[in-house]
């Protein structure tokens, strides 16, 4: 997923990610890692990729 603003930000973006993977048959299977896109001392301007590896949960 996308996020664009602070990374502070991300907590809650990443919060969500449970409800939404469960609600189409996925789950976690590792840790997330973030792309920083942008200049870093614009936070309000920074853009992130959040990856995060998935699997069914069947």
């Amino acid at each position: 997923m996308s996020h664009i603003g602070s990374c502070d930000d991300e907590g809650p973006v990443l919060a969500r990610l449970p409800g939404y993977l469960g609600a189409h048959g996925l789950r976690h299977s590792g840790l997330h890692h973030e792309i920083y896109l942008g200049d870093r001392r614009a936070p309000d301007k920074l853009r992130t990729v959040l990856r995060q590896p998935i699997e069914p949960l069947a």
